[in-house]
């Protein structure tokens, strides 16, 4: 496919590196020449220095040969006018990153659907839903939805006493005949494992379960949990807090420092369930995480902007990491579709690990044996299969039809190998 990416900040360079990594043809484009160096020694694809609301520019990216503009800059009029530019050039589907979600509110003026925008991406939004499955399962650095959330990866920090430390995926197994869930890598000492049969577990891994599912981003978050549990938001600005109390009318919001000890231990912060700390300053996020979590917090949930932060706090043990982001870069492979037997679905940054999802070629090899006797490649692992809609586990066991989809956790290496055996 041909993709032209609109923005190479932290977004537009991590969809860039993903989507290139599958083999698309990319351009990609920046006003700023930093980001296009950082962009032209990194990645492979062709680089453009320029105005993407321009059409000129865009002319010159060929958007009008393009399968799919991503308008991902940090300025929504920008990013509305590439749409719009894109969109009369003949550019076949549009996805659009906007901060302002009033733009997609019913009684709102301009509407992005007149842009020529099919997708529109809120990252303060994307986060929030992390969050929020975060706070649900109090017991995960991570949380991810798969199948219209009918599948779900967790991330576990295995601390000390932890049952299957100590243990092979293998032992666990035949422990738990009955379990419902398949582990797909594992992250230690900042590398990630894809856990095959011997593979032993350690104090201080995180644990990447997949499993079946029985069913502003820090005023998105309050608003969306204060009806399930007690919520206390804390804001240092008196006149922000004032207002938020006025919206809020089931969360009880403090005035004051989240990096203040004697605050925190003043509010009890040890008796609570989740530390949610969201504001703009990561460095806030990153000392507030880390003092809650000092005092005793069950739960500590850090929002980073410089994914390269994500895998140090995990591996410190902090508690659960995320960038609204690589939020949002994810929900963007999981709207692009390939015309090819595969596609991205999500890719984490964090733990050098994608999602693909596979459709087997009939004859292709993977539909000629059990999974058990088919040579994968070392850095790969099926997690999942879907067979009408019936989804499962998958095991050795597990006997591929041509009917089927997979989801397979795989590091980027392996996916040209992976490509051949779903192939005929």
């Amino acid at each position: 496919m041909r993709i032209v990416i609109i923005g190479v900040g932290e977004v537009g360079f991590h969809v860039a590196k993903a989507l290139s990594e599958e083999d698309h043809d990319i351009t990609v484009m920046d006003l700023d020449p930093k980001k296009c160096k950082r962009a032209t020694e990194s990645l492979d694809v062709i680089v453009l220095e320029g105005n993407g609301a321009s059409p000129r520019n865009l002319s010159m990216a060929n958007v009008q040969d393009a399968d799919y503009v991503l308008s991902l800059t940090r300025v929504d009029e920008v990013n509305l006018i590439a749409s719009q530019q894109a969109h009369q050039l003949g550019a076949k589907k549009i996805i659009a990153r906007l901060r302002n979600q009033q733009y997609t509110t019913r009684d709102s003026i301009i509407k992005p659907e007149k842009f020529g925008i099919d997708l529109v991406i809120h990252p303060e939004k994307e986060a929030c839903h992390e969050i929020v499955q975060l706070v649900r399962h109090s017991y995960a650095t991570q949380v991810m939805d798969f199948e219209g959330g009918r599948m779900q990866m967790m991330g576990i920090f295995l601390e000390e006493g932890c049952p299957i430390i100590g243990k092979s995926v293998r032992e666990i197994c035949d422990e738990e005949r009955d379990f419902k869930f398949g582990i797909i890598t594992v992250l230690r000492n900042g590398e990630s494992h894809v856990p095959w049969s011997d593979f032993i577990f350690s104090e201080g891994d995180t644990a990447y379960f997949i499993v079946k599912t029985e069913r502003k981003i820090g005023r998105s978050v309050a608003a969306e949990l204060e009806n399930e549990m007690s919520v206390r938001m804390i804001d240092n600005r008196r006149d922000k807090a004032e207002w938020l109390a006025s919206k809020l009318k089931e969360t009880m919001v403090l005035y004051g420092d989240g990096t203040d000890v004697e605050f925190l231990k003043a509010e009890n912060i040890q008796d609570a369930d989740s530390f949610i700390a969201v504001t703009e300053n990561e460095k806030t996020n990153l000392l507030s995480g880390m003092l809650a979590h000092h005092l005793g917090v069950k739960q500590s949930v850090i929002h980073v902007g410089k994914t390269e932060y994500m895998p140090i706090v995990q591996e410190i043990g902090l508690g659960a990491v995320l960038s609204k982001n690589m939020s949002t870069v994810n929900s963007i492979l999981r709207f692009i579709a390939s015309d090819q037997t595969e596609k991205s679905v999500t890719t984490f940054d964090e733990i050098d690990v994608d999602v693909i999802e596979f459709s087997p070629e009939p004859g292709s090899k993977v539909t000629k044996a059990p999974l058990s006797e088919i040579k994968f490649p070392e850095d790969s692992i099926v997690g999942m299969t879907n067979h009408h809609g019936h989804l499962a586990i998958a095991r050795g066991s597990t006997q591929l039809t041509d009917e089927d989809t997979v989801l397979v956790f795989a590091k980027s290496k392996a996916v040209k190998s992976l490509r051949k055996l779903f192939e005929a």
